[in-house]
């Protein structure tokens, strides 16, 4: 991964070029991640990580952030204490047209088949 960090406060992410569709789809085969995904894709601005609540660990949930950063799903940015996250729609929808999309529509039909809200 050729991303550069100046301080030790910011994450390394992909460049738009390094992103790669099996690791999306990776980061989306989970059904957590993909509950974040959908949370970041309705929001108006970036959330904090804590404005999650993940029925698993805090150390599985920074996993999932993680993954989520490394395949260029999410970008990640400290403010303050805060480490607040985004999706990168626009980087995924240039390399990927159409597939976040279709995603997120598949799994709002999902939890509405089976019941759930994530």
């Amino acid at each position: 991964m050729n991303a550069v960090t100046t301080s030790t406060r910011e994450l390394a992410h992909p460049t738009r070029d390094e992103i790669r569709l099996e690791g999306v789809l990776h980061a989306l085969s989970d059904p957590m991640r993909l509950r974040i995904v959908r949370e970041l894709a309705v929001a108006e601005s970036d959330l904090s990580c804590s404005y999650f609540t993940l029925p698993v660990t805090k150390s599985t949930t920074t996993h999932h952030f993680r993954v989520l950063r490394e395949s260029g799903v999410i970008r990640q940015v400290y403010r303050g204490t805060a480490k607040l996250n985004g999706l990168r729609r626009e980087d995924l929808d240039l390399l990927f047209p159409g597939l976040l999309d279709r995603v997120l529509a598949a799994a709002a039909l999902e939890a509405d088949r089976l019941g759930t809200d994530g």
